[in-house]
Formats: structure tokens, C-alpha cells, sequence
């Protein structure tokens, strides 16, 4: 079982604690370069960043600088989840990854790409069907240099969320309350509500919030169902990266030199918004992976108990 992997290495609880609070202490060093960049800007333009929210500070410094600065912070992350995991809890990268023997990329690679043409899609539907909506953002240098930070550091991004939330939080919770449904219901909802922040919320309203737990629900069932987070980290990575280069909105967290803009007026989300992902989209995608990787006993997988497995692999601190 793939939360059970945890049982490979060290699992007090107390360091899980400590290893949290690494994680935090990585992630808010990795943001250091990018608040000096703002208030370095801020100061020669007479402004101040205190009491900016974060949509104001998200135009502080110009689109591409931006998002690498903002990005590195997430790869900071990353590489705090992983020495973490080596070193506080001898525990390998690849069981924080997998049940299987080994990393399956190949798995990653067919939701990076069923996703990524997926998402496309609906972009470019969206813009055929109501251009008034999108001007075209195109400028060729910009957004090439926009390509190499987003191809470069986006997956670190999203591995650095998948790796803490599905990973991290998903085998501790697991392995300290010996349920499934409990870390799976829990690192949804706080994956959702670390997003609470995010321009998008403020614009939308709070229905929006719906779609982000139910983003993190869904990457909590494929990660179970699957025992691994290979299908979650490309999902993700899909995701984030495909938005980032097609469009963008003054509205948004991501601020990007993409191809198109959407220009139009910020409303309170409705069923296509946020109802028809978490609702219709994501089910449709738990049944094409099901059918591809031929899931089965989704009851246990879900909703059953992790149990320690007699295996001499697995370290016990009796």
C-alpha cells in the first residue's frame, strides 16, 4: 500500500511535526529573493508592499521575473520535503513516491499528456466560442523566456504540492491514524484552503473554494487508487503549466506573457467555472484511469485501514 510506504522509514509523530516546520522554514527562505526584488521595485516607484494584497503585489515586477522569483520559493519547498524525508525519516524518495518498485514514468507522462491536451482543449473552445472574451497576449521573446522558466521550474512547483500534501501529509496522517479516508479528506481540504489567498478567491468568491478541495479529493483518490503519485504529479504539472502559457487574466495568481488574455469581467463562478470539473470532468478522468490501470477494490483502497506489513524492510521503533 502506498501510505503504508511510510512504515520504510521513521514515523514518530514528533517528526512529522519538526519535518513540517523544515518545510515551512525552506519554503519562506525560497521567497526571500522575490520580496527583496518587490521592495526594491516598490521603493523606486515610491510605493510600499505593505498592505498590498496579493494581486497588487503580483504586478509589482515585470510578468517573467515574477514568476521565476515566485516559482523558486516552490522549489525551495521541494527540495525541503525531500531532504526531510532522507534525513529525518531515512524514508527513499522513491517510497515517498510509489508503492512500486520503482517510479513509473510512464504513468506520469500519460496524464502530463492526456491532461495537457485536455485542458487545451477547453481553452481554446472557450476562445472560439466567445473571442470578445480574450485579446491576443502574443510577443515572441517574452514568451519564449516565459517557456524555459515554465518548463524548467512549473514542475517544480507542482511536485513541491504534490510531494507535501499527497506525499508527506498523506502517509504521516495515514500512518498516525491508521485510516485512509482521514488523509485523504484532510490534505483536501487544506490543499483547498492554502489557495484561499489566491487572487482568484477574492474575484470569484468563496464557491471557488469548491473547485480547489475537489482538485485536491481528486489527486487524493488517484494517488490511493493508483498507490502512487505518479498520475497526480502529471496531472498537476500538466495543469499549471499549459494555463500558464495559454492564457492569463489580471485577476489571476499567474501572471504570464501567455498567448491569450481573458479580458472579461470577473464574476461569481458557475457550473462551467467549478461545478463541471470537480463534478463531471474529474469522475470521467477517474474512470478513464480505472479502466487504463484496471483499478479495482476502491472501497478498501479509499476508505480501509493502513496496517503495518511483517516485512524486514519496514523499520519499527518499539
Amino acid at each position: 500500500m502506498y501510505i503504508a510506504q511510510a512504515y520504510k522509514g521513521l514515523h514518530d509523530w514528533w517528526r512529522y511535526l519538526i519535518g513540517t516546520l523544515i518545510i515551512i522554514f525552506a519554503v519562506i527562505i525560497g521567497q526571500i529573493p522575490f520580496t527583496i526584488a518587490a521592495v526594491l521595485k516598490a521603493m523606486q516607484e515610491g510605493e510600499s508592499i505593505m498592505g498590498m494584497d496579493e494581486q497588487k503585489l503580483m504586478t509589482v515586477l515585470e510578468p517573467n521575473l515574477n514568476l521565476f522569483l515566485m516559482l523558486l520559493s516552490f522549489a525551495a519547498g521541494l527540495l525541503g520535503v525531500i531532504l526531510v524525508a532522507k534525513f529525518l525519516h531515512k524514508q527513499s524518495l522513491r517510497a515517498l513516491t510509489t508503492a512500486r518498485s520503482k517510479i513509473d514514468w510512464k504513468r506520469f507522462w500519460f496524464a502530463f499528456l492526456l491532461w495537457g491536451v485536455v485542458s487545451s482543449g477547453f481553452v481554446f473552445l472557450d476562445y472560439f466560442s466567445s473571442p470578445e472574451n480574450y485579446v491576443l497576449n502574443f510577443k515572441l521573446v517574452p514568451f519564449l523566456i516565459l517557456c524555459v522558466i515554465a518548463i524548467l521550474l512549473i514542475p517544480l512547483q507542482t511536485s513541491f504540492e504534490e510531494y507535501l500534501f499527497r506525499g508527506y501529509f498523506m502517509q504521516g496522517i495515514g500512518v498516525l491514524t491508521n485510516s485512509k479516508w482521514i488523509p485523504l479528506l484532510t490534505t483536501s481540504v487544506v490543499f483547498g484552503l492554502m489557495h484561499i489567498a489566491n487572487p482568484e478567491v477574492s474575484q470569484l468568491g468563496y464557491t471557488v473554494m469548491i473547485y480547489y478541495i475537489g482538485t485536491g479529493l481528486f489527486l487524493g483518490i488517484i494517488t490511493l487508487m493508483d498507490e502512487g503519485l505518479e498520475l497526480a504529479l502529471g496531472f498537476h504539472a500538466a495543469n499549471n503549466l499549459f494555463t500558464a502559457l495559454l492564457v492569463t487574466a489580471d485577476w489571476t495568481a499567474l501572471q504570464t506573457h501567455s498567448v491569450f488574455k481573458d479580458i472579461s469581467s470577473p464574476t461569481a463562478a458557475g457550473f462551467i467555472d467549478i461545478f463541471m470539473p470537480v463534478f463531471v470532468v474529474f469522475p470521467l478522468l477517474l474512470f478513464v484511469f480505472s479502466k487504463v490501470y484496471k483499478w479495482t477494490n476502491w472501497k478498501d483502497k479509499l476508505l480501509g485501514t493502513v496496517e503495518k506489513q511483517k516485512n524486514e524492510d519496514y523499520k519499527t521503533l518499539e
